[in-house]
């Protein structure tokens, strides 16, 4: 049986081998591990890893196993879709062998997601890997007075530094993390001052400035950030110096959410050693001081859904608890409320979540279902308000059907002599002919701009039957065309260069456009340390961290997306239904970024910035 066993896991070991090349983007058709001594040792690390992943394999419940193995195809599939979109910019979906790949990762991954949670909640009975609960207090005590007597003097000092520190207020504790988290980012912010100010910045200003807006971006970060751009230039003369005190106000803004997530960490006892983590990651890491110091709504934006992830994960940890004073129902109002104000996604997906949260929430519906109703109608009362107010007209029909617009210009470009001419007028009535010339594989923003929304307007439902009849006929284009726009939010190896070639205000994009850099007009940077905004340059515009083993997955949207799933399976797993609900939201704000123009960290910030409370509730 051990003999049978043994030849089991050799031989999906070397399947795993042989698999690889349509796993990873691999050079030479997969040579460098079919020809290689490398191939060998690949297949040693395997199985080895395989034979350990099975232990215990029959003592599995089917429902953890079955978990697993989603969770594992699921990524098979991104892995060996991404493989081929990266070579061809498209997934054959005829290949056999591709097919057969997946299948056998699907096991491999299965095994070792099991054998992952496993260890986890084996973790769990000592305290977890960051969380304190469950810790046994008289075995911790004697760890502490054996590394006393080993290095008794640092010992003591950190003991007494975290008495002192343990012993403050928490407002005290509070200012001095707000502090130390606008010391830490002060540096970049002189930099690259006057801060990031990109991402359809100049548009959200010139409305104010001109005093014409549309509802195509959130009026209250319209109105906030034009605001105060115009009412500093008035006293100071300076664009310049409006960019930078709204950087300002949002660094302080950034430093307070932050500040209250470590709170919120300390009061579910998370090990101090990770809140320390937490607060230098928040400090120090690119991703998180790029967006902290860009004008860009996403900003604000994830601020607040992290504030409503903490608010839904004390909710559901409460239960009626929640509702029996005022303070808790506000902050979850006011955060689900500005989340949504800030952009138009996040409304969506904290309406489709309502239903399941009223569901789950037995006890207390009917307070619930009022503090949404309040949420929700505030949401839209300042909306529509702030809309009539300033006269706003309404955003173009584009930005919703990107997808399908993206699916016809692909079905145009590569089979163009299928369309009748009947096909091709009515078309022509809602993408002119020249808009397909701008067609880009990666993002629609080229040929989506052409779209006639006074033709569609007309008669939608004709152009809508072109798009379905145009899909039946081309099933795995539409697939392709939508896969090309998306696959940067969940395969975890793309290199993010979607405006390769475009040129904006000061620099051309070429290898990456993981983050925008610049400073749009009327700005201009004046860098006071100029080797720290060549840095930033560098990370943002070219593959740099994307080079460094381990690390560039920190960078990676999809890699996080895939930590963040495997998250979500271990509290399944645990039978740890409650927290599902911030995953939930995540997921569903994932969802209607898929379905955009292009991907962008910037759409999926929350992945960074919800990173350390996700993993702080692993027990």
């Amino acid at each position: 049986m051990r003999r049978k066993r043994m030849g089991l896991e050799a031989s999906l070991a070397f399947a795993g081998v042989w698999g690889l090349p349509y796993m990873l983007n691999l050079k030479g058709n997969g040579l460098a591990v079919s020809n290689s001594w490398f191939g060998v040792f690949v297949w040693g690390v395997l199985w080895f890893c395989i034979h350990k992943a099975a232990e215990g394999i029959k003592a599995r419940e089917r429902r953890g196993t079955g978990a697993a193995c989603v969770l594992g195809f699921c990524f098979s599939l991104a892995l060996v879709f991404g493989v081929s979109l990266e070579r061809a910019q498209s997934v054959d979906f005829g290949n056999g062998k591709m097919w057969l790949s997946a299948a056998v990762w699907t096991v491999i991954f299965t095994l070792w997601i099991c054998k992952c949670w496993e260890y986890i909640e084996k973790q769990a009975e000592t305290g977890g890997f960051f969380s304190e609960r469950g810790k046994n207090k008289g075995s911790g005590r004697a760890e502490e007075e054996a590394g006393a007597g080993k290095c008794r003097s640092w010992k003591k000092r950190i003991n007494r530094w975290t008495e002192r520190w343990e012993g403050l207020s928490g407002t005290k504790r509070a200012v001095i993390m707000i502090c130390f988290f606008l010391l830490c980012w002060l540096p970049v912010f002189l930099a690259v001052y006057p801060g990031f100010f990109v991402y359809d910045a100049q548009d959200e200003f010139i409305q104010v400035q001109t005093r014409n807006f549309t509802t195509h971006h959130p009026l209250p970060h319209v109105l906030l950030l034009g605001g105060i751009i115009l009412a500093i230039h008035k006293l100071t003369g300076s664009y310049n110096a409006g960019i930078a005190v709204y950087t300002l106000l949002q660094m302080c803004l950034m430093a307070g959410v932050f500040a209250f997530v470590l709170s919120y960490m300390r009061k579910c006892k998370v090990k101090r050693l990770f809140r320390v983590i937490t607060a230098l990651y928040f400090g120090f890491f690119p991703v998180i001081v790029m967006f902290v110091l860009c004008s860009a709504k996403d900003g604000i934006f994830t601020a607040a859904l992290l504030l409503l992830l903490i608010a839904l994960d004390e909710m559901t940890k409460e239960g009626e608890t929640f509702f029996k004073g005022w303070k808790k129902p506000f902050f979850f109002g006011i955060s689900a409320l500005v989340m949504m104000c800030f952009r138009h996604n996040g409304m969506y997906a904290f309406l489709v979540l309502s239903p399941f949260l009223l569901i789950y929430m037995k006890g207390c519906r009917k307070k619930l279902a009022a503090l949404l109703g309040i949420t929700f109608a505030a949401y839209f009362l300042l909306s529509s308000g702030l809309a009539a107010f300033f006269s706003a007209g309404e955003p173009e029909k584009q930005e919703m059907l990107t997808v399908p617009i993206q699916q016809l210009a692909r079905v145009y470009k590569y089979d163009k002599e299928s369309l009748s001419q009947e096909e091709l007028e009515t078309l022509y009535e809602i993408l002119p002919e020249k808009a397909f010339s701008f067609y880009a594989p990666k993002v629609s923003d080229g040929v989506k701009i052409w779209f006639q929304n006074d033709a569609f307007a007309q008669d939608p439902i004709k152009y809508g039957k072109l798009w379905l009849t145009t899909g039946l006929k081309h099933p795995l284009a539409y697939c392709n065309a939508w896969f090309m726009t998306s696959y940067g939010f969940w395969y975890p190896d793309t290199i993010i260069d979607v405006y390769r070639g475009n040129s904006v205000f000061t620099f051309t994009y070429e290898d990456s456009s993981f983050f925008g850099y610049e400073v749009e007009q009327p700005g201009i940077r004046q860098s006071k340390i100029p080797w720290l905004d060549a840095w930033y340059r560098k990370m943002s515009l070219e593959i740099a961290q994307q080079k460094i083993p381990v690390v560039s997955m920190l960078f990676s949207p999809g890699f996080l997306f895939w930590l963040f799933a495997f998250m979500a399976g271990y509290a399944y797993y645990r039978k740890e239904y409650r927290t599902l609900f911030p995953y939930a939201m995540i997921f569903l704000i994932w969802l209607t970024v898929i379905l955009g123009p292009t991907y962008l960290p910037r759409y999926v910030l929350i992945l960074w910035f919800a990173l350390p409370v996700a993993a702080g509730e692993l027990k």
